[in-house]
């Protein structure tokens, strides 16, 4: 059985990596501890602050790889104390987000039970270029050349050279 993409029109290249950030979203689960919050300080600025009441800086580790922010804490049990009562369990958390290309973490700060990291999103800036198009030989159609991918590139240049010969072998110069 094939899976339904989101991201299966012809008009979306390239949004494979988004696709596949998704499915991770999705995996993640539903997990409700330590509850949390995402905020907008500015138009620049986001934090998730925490609720990690009765953990030490110790007892918490943020790490990012690539673009996922893991956030885990375990509490240490103090075997001198006998609890003749247990009702605030001593368990380990992990909680994960997926952060959007080029968002960077700026710090972190744990204040009255509260974990508060700070994320700097970048300006998006508007890029226009425009990509020259070449003429084509006579008997070939005309190709849009972007020089993104090497082996592509050589793979074309072989081609246009190939086209530009003329009867006797010789390659007719470009300008």
């Amino acid at each position: 059985m094939s899976r339904l993409s989101l991201f299966n029109s012809p008009l979306l290249l390239g949004f494979d990596q988004f696709e596949r950030t998704l499915d991770r979203v999705a995996k993640a689960g539903a997990e409700g501890y330590p509850p949390y919050n995402i905020e907008q300080v500015s138009d620049y600025r986001l934090r998730i602050t925490l609720a990690v009441a009765g953990f030490a800086l110790d007892d918490l580790d943020i790490q990012l790889e690539d673009n996922q922010l893991t956030i885990r804490g375990k509490q240490k049990d103090d075997p001198a104390r006998v609890y003749l009562y247990r009702g605030i369990a001593a368990r380990q958390f992990q909680r994960s987000f997926i952060l959007a290309e080029g968002i960077e973490v700026a710090g972190a700060t744990l204040d009255n039970g509260l974990l508060a990291i700070d994320l700097d999103r970048p300006k998006v800036e508007t890029q226009i270029r425009t990509v020259p198009i070449r003429k084509g030989s006579a008997d070939s159609e005309a190709r849009i050349s972007i020089d993104n991918h090497k082996d592509a590139g050589r793979r074309d240049a072989s081609r246009q050279d190939a086209s530009r010969q003329d009867a006797g072998g010789a390659l007719k110069q470009e300008q």
